[in-house]
């Protein structure tokens, strides 16, 4: 196995095992016919405070839980491989952040907050602005990817269907925004372009070129004293004998 399939399989354990786990949840939810939608975020509520750290765990249906799966590995993937560094305190701020948010600020009606599609919009939201707010190509060329494929989910952020946790999605998406910016300095470091390359080369050069200075006058001070090794001065005398003529 090549380094980058080894880091792209370690990269890929997290974000796998936390759907499995949402997954090994749903079974339990119905095979037990658990009242675990009670547990979601009830805005406003001290009922619904457990749901800032239950609602991302729990779904309301199959279809549901089946449709932010596949995003949840895969985005989660590209963050871990991209930003490792920083990669799980970035997910641990879009968790707090949007449940802490929504129960704050999304409508209640009656109705619980349910499901991990906030995290998702974050994860959307960090990679996509992180190569920006960064201004590394390579970054940024995720950050186009992330926008062709996931580009749909823009609708998510407005309250055109009831029945769908619009907030979670909005408020997912500025703790993205959030994270991206805060985190800006930290992880991969920007790739330099040609000209930045050739601007720390002359500063480099620079330096050595100081340096050779210091090195010439401190040997030029040692000469002068003569403390070490004395350099006199070369004398060359000339004696001029004149040729008798016979």
């Amino acid at each position: 196995m090549t380094n980058e399939r080894k880091r792209l399989f370690l990269n890929l354990i997290f974000p796998t095992v936390f759907v499995a786990i949402l997954w090994l949840i749903r079974l339990a939810q119905t095979s037990w016919n658990l009242p675990l939608n009670q547990l979601g975020i009830y805005p406003r509520s001290v009922r619904g405070l457990p749901g800032i750290i239950m609602a991302p765990l729990i779904h309301g249906s199959n279809n549901h839980l089946l449709s932010n799966s596949v995003p949840l590995i895969i985005l989660g993937t590209i963050m871990f491989y991209f930003y490792r560094g920083i990669a799980f305190r970035i997910f641990f701020w879009l968790y707090l952040m949007t449940g802490i948010w929504v129960w704050a600020g999304a409508r209640s009606g009656g109705a619980y907050h349910l499901g991990a599609s906030g995290l998702i919009y974050g994860f959307v939201s960090f990679l996509f602005f992180a190569g920006i707010f960064r201004k590394d190509h390579r970054l940024m060329r995720i950050s186009l990817l992330v926008l062709i494929f996931y580009n749909g989910l823009v609708w998510g952020v407005f309250p055109l269907v009831d029945s769908i946790s619009w907030e979670s999605h909005l408020l997912g998406s500025l703790a993205g925004i959030v994270c991206a910016w805060f985190f800006r300095a930290e992880g991969p470091e920007r790739d330099k372009f040609s000209w930045e390359q050739e601007s720390s080369a002359e500063e480099d050069s620079e330096d050595d070129m100081e340096g050779y200075e210091e090195i010439d006058q401190t040997l030029n001070e040692k000469g002068n004293t003569g403390s070490e090794h004395p350099t006199d001065p070369i004398k060359v005398n000339y004696i001029f004998k004149p040729v008798d003529k016979k």
